[in-house]
């Protein structure tokens, strides 16, 4: 059984290199010699995944019950674990500083003499995730007051990371999947179409080993990575490039991936969070659907009594809604627009052409959920759908091959979308600073990062107030509360989790951010609380388009 302490060891060793070729070799060396049971884990821990996603848990530790847990088990005052925030910015120092300076007096109950196993360790942090209802703060407490007492500096350090879900050694998906096929010699492509079909880690880490990826496949209940759309150039290059194209409208919603198991319907959010509870109504549609069995891929919109949609913190409600579900669902009523099928009927639809996926999803759907779709290689048809798009408020368009299969997590040029010209980046939130007067109680701007993906590190690259209604700014004090990580004066760090989607007028070079540039005059456009971190842009991005600025080379 391995301990825990060689996975912390092998996490210290990660973090103090740079290269990404040297993180995946020590990950690899590390998976190779696991059980099955500690492979599953250890996988999903690299890179801050707790539990396999059919298990449909989330840790729920916010910083005051980390540091409450410390705090008990090292015998020390809250205020000093503070102090230490303040000093080192880092939730995953302050507890090694805390077990360092542990107290053994009063902890006769946790003596113990074996080392902490990984094993272990994800077994208390199930509980904790596990624990609901009246007296489940003390609940976790207790389980990661437990861990922190029997462990060494070094392990606390990575167990307080763990917790709230950020390792900060800079491995991501990427890095864990490279890091699979190289400790069971398996093809790179293989382990992330597994990864694509099961968004299940640690559950492609086993089969890694086995050498049973190809049994790997499309599962009711399971939700898979959605198929990405690439930026087209333009409407007319991007049809001479298509030849004849579905065209659909670009939705101004949130994307959806249902999954109907005869009555029992799961709806899962485009970063495969289990959200089914929060959307009734669309339950209720996707119930009607005629199949036993469907993978249905599609766009829910917030539509006003104007048949228009409704501004980016409506759907942000609705997602979020755990209370009072169905009044929320009154008030701001959600429409379902169907335009893709991923499996019907114990049969995966992957590998089908999107002509014939659409003629099975027309035979099941109702038409009033169905996304309007029309095949031309007309541009000036285009164009005209194009233009009936943004009159109703929507985005724009989606250009797609009729005759391209279903390709899991990936951007590609089978999918093409044409927007008005207007460029944004989709940014990191990782800091944010409480507004003044009126707005006191309310985080009023937002520190934004791009992602370096040599190190897969998140550099700042400026602040957004711009563009946000004192509902909006409501709405995400509330949703980045559990987010906090410290606070110092003003400002506050936040555990990376939320995407922003930013315009601007120019980015600029600027010694003032890791990044090595700045946005001019950013506005918040919306929250792309669809989409994960891995989705953000990255730095090579902002350089290129910086270097397509022409001229505009002036340090701030």
């Amino acid at each position: 059984m391995s301990s825990f302490l060689s996975f912390a060891q092998l996490c210290q060793r990660v973090e103090g290199v740079s290269g990404s070729l040297e993180k995946i070799e020590l990950v690899a060396s590390f998976l190779k010699d696991l059980d099955d049971d500690e492979l599953e884990v250890a996988s999903g821990f690299i890179m801050g995944e707790i539990f396999s996603p059919s298990l449909d848990l989330v840790m729920g530790v916010g910083p005051s019950i980390l540091y409450e847990a410390m705090a008990r088990a090292c015998g020390c005052s809250t205020e000093r674990i503070m102090e230490w925030l303040r000093s080192t910015g880092d939730p995953g120092l302050v507890a090694s500083m805390a077990v360092e300076n542990k107290k053994p007096i009063g902890f006769a109950a946790f003596i113990r003499h074996d080392p902490l196993s990984i094993k272990e360790v994800h077994q208390r942090l199930l509980t904790v995730a596990r624990a609901s209802g009246k007296g489940s703060q003390d609940t976790k407490v207790k389980n990661l007051q437990y861990l922190f007492s029997q462990a060494t500096p070094l392990e606390g350090q990575y167990i307080a990371r763990l917790a709230i879900e950020d390792m900060r050694i800079g491995v991501g998906e990427g890095g864990v999947r490279d890091a699979i096929a190289r400790a069971f010699s398996r093809d790179p492509s293989e382990v992330e179409r597994a990864y694509n079909l099961t968004n299940d880690i640690g559950l492609v880490a086993v089969n890694a080993r086995r050498g049973t990826l190809a049994d790997l496949s499309v599962q009711i209940g399971r939700p898979i990575k959605m198929m990405l759309a690439q930026v087209g150039e333009g409407i007319s290059s991007s049809m001479q490039e298509l030849g004849p194209a579905a065209i659909e409208w670009k939705y101004d919603g949130a994307r959806v991936q249902i999954h109907k198991d005869k009555k029992r319907v799961r709806i899962f959010s485009r970063r495969l969070e289990d959200v089914t509870r929060s959307l009734p109504e669309i339950v209720r549609l996707a119930q009607g659907v005629r199949a036993d069995e469907a993978i249905l891929d599609g766009e829910v919109v917030a539509m006003g009594k104007d048949s228009r949609p409704l501004a980016f913190q409506e759907i942000l409600k609705r997602f979020r809604r755990k209370y009072k579900v169905e009044k929320q669902a009154k008030e701001t009523p959600l429409h379902l627009f169907l335009f893709d099928l991923i499996y019907l009927d114990g049969n995966s639809t992957l590998d089908l052409p999107l002509t014939q996926r659409r003629e099975l999803l027309e035979g099941i759907a109702d038409s009033s959920i169905l996304a309007d779709q029309v095949i031309s290689n007309s541009i000036q048809r285009a164009e005209e759908i194009y233009r009936q798009a943004l009159d109703k408020g929507h985005e724009g368009l989606i250009l797609k091959n009729p005759l391209s299969s279903y390709t899991p997590g990936k951007r590609g040029k089978n999918w093409l979308k044409i927007k008005p010209v207007m460029e944004t980046l989709d940014l990191a939130v990782i800091g944010a600073r409480w507004g003044e007067g009126r707005r006191a109680s309310f985080l009023g701007s937002y520190r934004l990062a791009c992602l370096d993906e040599a190190t897969n590190k998140l550099l700042d690259i400026g602040w957004v107030a711009t563009g946000l209604t004192d509902g909006a700014l409501a709405e995400l004090t509330d949703l980045f509360q559990d987010l906090i990580l410290m606070q110092k004066g003003m400002e506050v760090e936040l555990k990376p989790a939320v995407i922003f989607e930013v315009a601007y007028e120019e980015i600029q070079k600027s010694q003032s951010y890791s990044s090595g540039y700045a946005l001019r005059f950013p506005r918040l456009v919306r929250v792309r609380d669809d989409k994960s971190l891995e989705e953000a842009d990255s730095l090579e991005r902002v350089a290129s388009l910086y270097q397509g600025q022409r001229g505009r080379n002036n340090y701030i």
